[in-house]
């Protein structure tokens, strides 16, 4: 089995003068969750090259078994570092996409149009398609092939807006996911702040925030069986 994993390129908060990029417990967890069963990942970025990760992902407060896996492996710190093109990669290569989250993606996969193309492809050909806590931001602009927007009438989750509220970035953040789901017309729903959560609507899974990427990546493991 082949996964391919699309992480962020924008590695700036605004206007905030701090820094952004992925969430490393959201790449992490999915990453050897898939890489322990055998899955082979590609990983790719807008931009290829160094995947910027979000500081406040790398403290001891956010470290979790995976996050410090991921800081004494050589190997996936090597991948981080040269990602591949996102323009490069071809659908029919995998059997399926991956996104972690973080607040890079508001800026930079919320309007790619590399990536808009690519998760289009994936899901005409009804592989699974997954997205974990501001990811789904990447959906913002995706169609089915009738025109239609994807998400419509899908059940969803995501960062949500109490969790955005949580970390104070309400007014910083371009999109706030749980809105732009919902006015999309999907069916949001999402747990309490910080809690495990996870949902599987025919190919797309998303899940909610940082606890949820195991889920998700559970949920993206048995749907490819």
């Amino acid at each position: 089995m082949k996964i391919l994993f699309v992480l962020t390129s924008h590695d700036s908060l605004g206007d905030t003068g701090k820094k952004t990029g992925f969430w490393v417990e959201e790449f992490a967890n999915p990453y050897y969750t898939l890489l322990d069963k055998g899955v082979s990942i590609t990983i790719a970025t807008p931009k290829g090259g160094a995947a910027p990760i979000d500081p406040t992902s790398d403290t001891p407060d956010a470290s979790t078994e995976a996050t410090e896996r991921f800081n004494k492996d050589t190997e996936a710190k090597e991948k981080i570092a040269n990602t591949k093109v996102l323009a490069d990669m071809n659908p029919d290569d995998f059997d399926a996409v991956f996104y972690p989250g973080g607040h890079g993606p508001l800026w930079d996969l919320a309007n790619d149009e590399t990536s808009i193309a690519l998760i289009e492809k994936f899901n005409s050909q009804k592989k699974p398609i997954a997205f974990v806590c501001h990811a789904p931001v990447a959906l913002m602009n995706v169609k089915n092939t009738d025109g239609s927007r994807l998400v419509k009438g899908k059940k969803v989750t995501g960062f949500s807006n109490l969790e955005e509220a949580a970390v104070g970035l309400t007014e910083i953040v371009p999109v706030l996911v749980e809105d732009m789901l919902i006015e999309n017309g999907a069916f949001y729903s999402n747990a309490d702040k910080w809690a495990p959560y996870a949902i599987e609507d025919g190919n797309l899974i998303t899940g909610q925030n940082p606890a949820s990427s195991q889920l998700v990546a559970e949920k993206l493991l048995e749907s490819l069986k």
